[in-house]
């Protein structure tokens, strides 16, 4: 199965909710609570909210439409479109006023997906081997589904909490609202439909061991995503005359020599804590491994260990990487300009500025020679 990145799991809880857990679907003999989870999650799913083709708008107004249907008054259910196939909703369930609203988020865009890549239809919910996939599956609609469902459910049961709880399904967070058409949009033009104490959002997971949660993790923070753009210009010419100064020999350099380096181990409060406090789930060398990074005198063995692990690496350190080449105009000449993107995940407290000097070191040639290089 390709892709299973947008694997995700359905399972019931005490508010028949959607939680990513094991992975399983479970999908067969459901209660009318979990059958219509289901449904809202699988619509979800199917709709294509991608940037470049799909339509974040009628992801809102189908969400919309089933709160609407659920009994929520229109003056309760927003669909707000700063621009064509853009949409964000805003819904809010009234409590007794006596605490002030909690914000619920979700984003309702997806990256692309490539049908060539996929072994099943990226746009419809498939069930298979106790899997669901689907993009999107996982990040983020099984939390807007889960988010919509419970706010049917709580309508329908006639649940007054102490607060009014407030919904936010926002689009283009993945491509980091670089355009302002989602929670910046919202937070600029519409503020008091989202104001509220506090706000959850995407971030820590449930965590199950033998079909049993063991801990629930919090996000306190985000790393910082700064995408930089290198450039490598040359003169050009035929290619049946080659020449040493090839501007994609010197781009892919420079991108072997960024493969292999490491930005140096960067810990703070919240990743102390959950490093210490997590090591008695993993397995002994791995419980060990931690307890050494954290110590005074951390081993280079163990902290090497720990980094070869992607999912900890992430969280011990900035972390860039190149996602994106292009170069040359012809087959038969040589190229001009070879291009490369490269996605920074800062560390809270890490300057830019300083990722950015540290990547022109790193990607200068031999000779001292520098790629261009531009982003902030």
């Amino acid at each position: 199965m390709k892709n299973t990145n947008n694997a995700s799991s359905l399972l019931s809880t005490g508010l028949w909710a959607l939680l990513a857990l094991s992975g399983q679907a479970i999908a067969d003999d459901l209660t009318p609570n979990q059958q219509l989870a289901h449904d809202i999650y699988k619509e979800l799913v199917e709709i294509d909210t991608t940037t470049a083709t799909g339509d974040t708008k009628r992801a809102a107004e189908a969400m919309a439409s089933r709160l609407k249907a659920a009994g929520f008054a229109d003056e309760d259910v927003h669909v707000l479109s700063p621009a064509p196939h853009k949409g964000n909703l805003v819904a809010r369930l009234h409590g007794t006023g006596k605490r002030k609203p909690i914000l619920l988020v979700a984003h309702l865009d997806v990256v692309p997906a490539l049908r060539a890549d996929w072994s099943v239809d990226p746009f419809k919910l498939t069930e298979q081997d106790g899997y669901f996939y689907g993009r999107g599956s996982s990040d983020d609609k099984y939390m807007g589904a889960s988010f919509i469902t419970n706010l049917i459910r709580y309508k329908q049961e006639g649940y007054k909490p102490d607060r009014d709880i407030i919904v936010a399904m926002e689009t283009d967070e993945e491509i980091f609202d670089h355009n302002g058409l989602g929670i910046q949009w919202l937070l600029a033009n519409h503020r008091d439909l989202i104001d509220a104490e506090f706000a959850l959002n995407e971030g820590g997971g449930v965590y199950v061991k033998d079909g049993k949660a063991i801990r629930v993790n919090i996000q306190t923070s985000e790393k910082v995503p700064v995408t930089f753009q290198l450039d490598v210009r040359n003169p050009g010419g035929h290619s049946s005359v080659p020449r040493p100064d090839n501007a994609i020999y010197h781009l892919a350099q420079g991108l072997v020599q960024l493969s292999k380096f490491e930005f140096p181990l960067h810990l703070n409060d919240t990743t102390r804590a959950w490093f210490a406090r997590s090591a008695q789930f993993f397995s002994q060398q791995t419980a060990s491994d931690i307890r050494s990074m954290l110590s005074d005198k951390p081993d280079a063995l163990a902290v090497a260990r720990l980094s070869a692990i992607p999912v900890f690496n992430a969280e011990l350190r900035t972390t860039c990487v190149a996602t994106m080449l292009q170069g040359g105009h012809a087959a038969n000449a040589l190229p001009q300009l070879a291009s490369a993107k490269v996605n920074c995940r800062i560390i809270p407290g890490e300057p830019a500025a300083e990722v950015k000097a540290t990547l022109i070191k790193v990607l200068a040639d031999e000779a001292g020679q520098e790629l261009g290089i531009s982003g902030n």
